[in-house]
């Protein structure tokens, strides 16, 4: 075999597992568990303070810890339980974010308590308390979030109303149990700055982040996750779900959002023919829609469930 010839075959087999080895970085990079710290890591003493107001309420209030698939170590789900001081028969399912935990959705805890709700906080697979070493960015939470619903309905009782909230990957979550066969009980949903599909998120962070294409990063990240988590990136689709979904649901996306595209939104938006309204919020960034301006966050959610029922 002469040089030539030999190059010609040993460059590209060279440069294809070369790549592969990338992509492999960047699925570990973007699916591994990461245990977040207990204090957001910002230079913003606002931001920080706000924050440590809301776990200082969140250590106050009466808890129950709740788990599903309790017996099995490698399998079980971690939740919290805040029962509403006032009787009540409303509970809200609140979904956090990539990267998250039950713990950091304290603010809007808070804001749904006050709203005169029992309040149920999972920890998603692969954060918080919760068993995963891999993050599945909704599509195994949704059903884990199906299963918590129908615990709320054991504890509450039938005759309850069940909304379900969520942030960045947490609204992605509820936007994709709107495509399941829920519980007559869950009345409406609300999703802030959730992405349309996993393909098209990956897709952009993997340019903006790594500087790499689409073509084979992804293919190559999806046949990983085929083999680590049993599917593929394109299974988690918002807007697939969205196109069954019936029951009223708010969109809320920042103006400003690099993240996760405000495009998305509209998009997210435009996919259902349910009942829907959306806001998007002035000078706010990824997941910041609550901290720009609390009031007008709950003055908008209070008009929202007002007009779903609830």
């Amino acid at each position: 075999m002469n040089w030539k010839k030999a190059a010609s075959i040993l460059i590209p087999t060279v440069s294809i597992l070369g790549f592969s080895q990338l992509c492999t970085k960047f699925y570990r990079y973007g699916f591994a568990r990461v245990d977040p710290p207990l204090t957001p890591e910002t230079d913003d003493p606002e931001y920080l303070a706000a924050y440590q107001e809301f776990s200082q309420w969140f250590n106050r209030q009466k808890k129950e810890q709740w788990w599903l698939y309790s017996d099995d170590p490698s399998n079980r789900i971690h939740a919290v339980y805040l029962p509403n001081p006032r009787p009540t028969k409303k509970a809200v399912v609140i979904a956090h974010g990539y990267h998250g935990n039950a713990q950091m959705m304290a603010a809007y805890a808070q804001l749904f308590q006050e709203l005169g709700y029992h309040v149920l906080m999972p920890d998603n697979r692969g954060h918080g308390e919760s068993a995963g070493r891999w993050i599945n960015f909704g599509w195994l939470d949704r059903l884990d979030y199906l299963d918590w619903c129908l615990d709320l309905i054991d504890h509450l009782g039938s005759d309850c109303e069940l909304l379900l909230f969520g942030v960045s990957m947490g609204g992605a979550i509820t936007m994709m149990m709107s495509g399941e066969d829920l519980p007559p009980q869950v009345k409406a949903i609300i999703e802030d700055c959730g992405y349309s599909s996993l393909h098209e998120q990956l897709a952009y962070r993997a340019k903006v982040e790594f500087h790499l294409p689409q073509f084979p990063t992804l293919p190559i990240a999806s046949l990983i996750n085929r083999i680590v988590l049993g599917f593929s990136l394109n299974d988690v689709n918002s807007l697939q779900a969205l196109a069954k979904n019936t029951r009223p649901i708010f969109f809320i996306h920042g103006e400003k959002d690099d993240y996760v595209p405000t495009s998305m939104c509209y998009k997210n938006f435009a996919a259902t023919s349910a009942p829907k309204e959306m806001w998007i919020v002035p000078n706010a960034k990824h997941a910041e829609a609550f901290a720009i301006d609390p009031e007008a966050y709950r003055d908008r959610v209070s008009w929202f469930l007002s007009r779903a029922g609830l």
